[in-house]
């Protein structure tokens, strides 16, 4: 597979400001992945090009699919939930109008009428949905994208269909086919990364109690504030758990003196761990998280049940599904970190045996739609078959 660049749409000399850089690219993207398309492969290039497989963000590839009469394969890396709420976005500003103080007042105001989404408030929706700028260039572009999904050959998500059926029901009514072809965790592993531990996680997991510990990483963007990671750290240390915490090495000087000294027995802080293995430890009891979908993902494919702390994006979403949906882990208390929030929740998660059970159940569905027989399996295959139809 060779790889082209394609022009960013910033002008020379802009630095320093990432949302005006964002921006020049959302709006020239379309034009400039077209004309790049057509500097590689000639403007008449039908039978060169046989299938557009595209990020759901690049709906623009639609277009440039039917241009080239191919089919377009519109591939959504994320859950049914977040993108429901793309795909109704219309609907969802119909029906909860915006008044002068936004959604202020209606913030707890349920979802009930989009399909699978009975148990979503307004707070969970991403930004630029209901609140958060609807004249924004993202905000354009979700919308775009959400109006272009029925003209896809088929719409691919990384999930599995036992996880959310009430929304992939409705998705087959409205797509022309909406295929699960995830976790790709369990199908897309990369045995060299995924060993790699140059910090030794998995050798001190392995010294550990079964379901004892209590694994903490926010991904490789989001990181609470200070505050937030002082009293997750004051949390920790009180609760006694313990604890491996993936941590950049320069926010470490943001935990409280002393924290390392009176911890260095059951504690375990590093700047990177390898989180599938992770997560399939037997030593890991309970997983503090983000939220973002591929470490939802990683943590049922683990059997790790979850306390969440959100904060941007589809990560709002999910953990409500988390908590209220799927019953596999919990808020963190009044949505940020706390000391008492975070010994309440690792008290109540690390003794539940109901959420470990659910969360199993879950695993093993994960397990069986990526076998020989699973809805995963179909998905993909009904993908090969429509990526190949014209090829051959």
């Amino acid at each position: 597979m060779k790889p082209y660049d394609v022009d960013d749409g910033i002008p020379n000399g802009l630095t320093g400001d990432p949302r005006a850089e964002m921006n020049f690219f959302l709006k020239s993207m379309a034009e400039n992945f077209g004309n790049r398309i057509d500097q590689v492969y000639g403007d008449d290039s039908s039978d060169d090009i046989k299938c557009f497989i595209s990020d759901s963000f690049l709906y623009f590839t639609g277009d440039l699919a039917e241009r080239k009469g191919v089919p377009w394969i519109s591939f959504w890396t994320a859950g049914p939930c977040s993108l429901s709420t793309h795909y109704y976005t219309d609907l969802i500003r119909q029906t909860i109008p915006l008044g002068p103080d936004g959604i202020q007042g209606r913030e707890e105001e349920l979802i009930d009428f989009v399909p699978g989404l009975s148990r979503i408030r307004t707070r969970d929706l991403p930004e630029g949905v209901l609140f958060g700028g609807w004249e924004s260039e993202f905000s354009r572009m979700l919308h775009n994208m959400g109006m272009m999904l029925p003209r896809a050959a088929a719409v691919t998500i990384n999930s599995f269909a036992e996880l959310d059926l009430p929304i992939l029901e409705d998705f087959n009514s409205k797509f022309q086919k909406c295929l699960t072809v995830g976790p790709f965790t369990l199908t897309s592993q990369n045995p060299s990364h995924t060993h790699d531990d140059p910090h030794g996680c998995v050798t001190w997991l392995d010294k550990q109690q079964p379901t004892s510990v209590a694994y903490i990483s926010f991904g490789t963007v989001t990181t609470p504030p200070p505050n937030e990671l002082a009293a997750l750290a004051q949390g920790l240390e009180e609760s006694g758990v313990p604890f491996l915490w993936s941590l950049k090495d320069d926010l470490v000087g943001q935990l409280p003196n002393g924290f390392f000294e009176r911890t260095s027995e059951r504690g375990l802080i590093v700047p990177w761990t390898p989180q599938q293995r992770v997560l399939e430890h037997d030593a890991i009891g309970v997983f503090v998280t983000h939220c973002g979908w591929n470490s939802i993902m990683e943590s049922i494919t683990g059997g790790v049940p979850m306390i969440c702390r959100p904060f941007f994006g589809d990560q709002r979403i999910n953990c409500r599904m988390v908590s209220d949906v799927w019953g596999i882990g919990t808020r963190i208390r009044g949505g940020v970190f706390t000391k008492d929030g975070t010994v309440e929740c690792l008290d109540m998660i690390l003794s539940d045996e109901k959420l470990r059970e659910k969360i199993g159940a879950l695993r093993g569905f994960a397990k069986h739609a990526v076998g020989p027989k699973g809805s995963s399996t179909r998905g993909f295959n009904t993908l090969a078959e429509i990526v190949l139809k014209d090829s051959k």
